[in-house]
């Protein structure tokens, strides 16, 4: 698989072949098949896909009705409109009413880029972790995308998945990796401090790592892609192996995966550094040049914790 390969084509090519052999399974998109990559499930399963047009609280609703009547419904489109204007939907006719509907959020966090404020989507994690019964999951990569919409296909439970638009490196350079919600994947070990990264910073999270020990810092650096459930054990066993932690999100400072860090070790506490994206409107860029101004990226990590270490 190639490292040029972003996340939601990934999903979309892998629930393709799935439906191929499983009736069961029905995509519903809202006149977002081109951004969310839909096109060829449309053309070739079309008794299997639901268009909805511009329309992601009727979406929503839909997608519960066809998951009560015992479909596998997956309804995609960008995250920043099923995590604001059909979040109703989301909460009562998903998440409250048990119905097991998989949402695919494209184009989450800063990946529009220069369209600004109203197309982040840096809230959802926030949110959607406080409604019971809805789970929550940030792949970092194509190779793990393609192993959660397998695992997803037949998961019993609701579930938010958020991705990028662009294409993102391989985390993961083979198949050779286990990838279950509730648990983290150790990426490298350390002693000296522990990075925790979701969704597309994980890559970042590990580069910097990587420098880090180039220059004698030992970092364990965590793939954290399922936020909820969330890998607590790894979270504690971090912070008693290696006493520091610094938290890489794509998202809010506030209520995300740096608060969920917080809220975990809140009993044993130890020094904490969350980086993410400040109480403010976020800049108009490309998404790479928005990583590097809030410091989200390798370069970033790596000064962070060389500070971070140095105290």
């Amino acid at each position: 698989m190639s490292d040029n390969i972003p996340c939601r084509k990934s999903f979309t090519n892998t629930l393709l072949e799935l439906a191929r052999n499983d009736q069961g399974i029905v995509a519903v998109t809202t006149d977002a098949r081109g951004s969310v990559t839909l096109d060829a499930f449309a053309s070739e399963l079309p008794q299997q896909f639901v268009e909805c047009g511009i329309a992601e609280q009727n979406a929503v609703g839909i997608s519960a009705g066809l998951a009560h009547s015992g479909k596998k419904v997956f309804v995609c489109g960008p995250a920043c409109f099923y995590v604001a204007r059909a979040l109703e939907q989301v909460k009562v006719d998903v998440a409250y009413s048990r119905n097991n509907v998989k949402i695919l959020g494209v184009s989450g966090g800063v990946a529009y880029g220069a369209l600004g404020a109203t197309h982040h989507s840096l809230h959802d994690i926030a949110v959607l972790r406080t409604f019971p019964g809805m789970n929550v999951v940030l792949p970092c990569d194509a190779r793990q995308t393609r192993k959660l919409v397998e695992l997803l296909v037949d998961y019993p439970e609701p579930v938010y998945v958020r991705v990028g638009r662009n294409a993102v490196p391989d985390v993961y350079q083979n198949d050779d990796f286990e990838f279950q919600l509730g648990k983290a994947n150790q990426l490298l070990d350390g002693s000296d401090l522990t990075i925790i990264a979701a969704g597309e910073t994980v890559y970042h999270a590990y580069q910097a790592g990587l420098m880090l020990k180039e220059v004698g810092i030992s970092a364990r650096v965590l793939d954290m892609s399922s936020i909820k459930p969330v890998d607590t054990d790894a979270i504690l066993k971090a912070a008693r192996e290696t006493k520091r932690i610094i938290t890489v999100e794509e998202h809010s400072k506030f209520g995300g995966l740096g608060a969920i860090v917080a809220e975990t070790i809140s009993e044993t506490p130890v020094p904490l550094k969350i980086i993410g994206i400040p109480d403010e409107d976020v800049i108009h860029g490309k998404p790479l040049e928005i990583f590097a101004h809030y410091g989200l990226d390798k370069e970033g990590i790596y000064n962070t914790a060389l500070s971070f270490v140095q105290k």
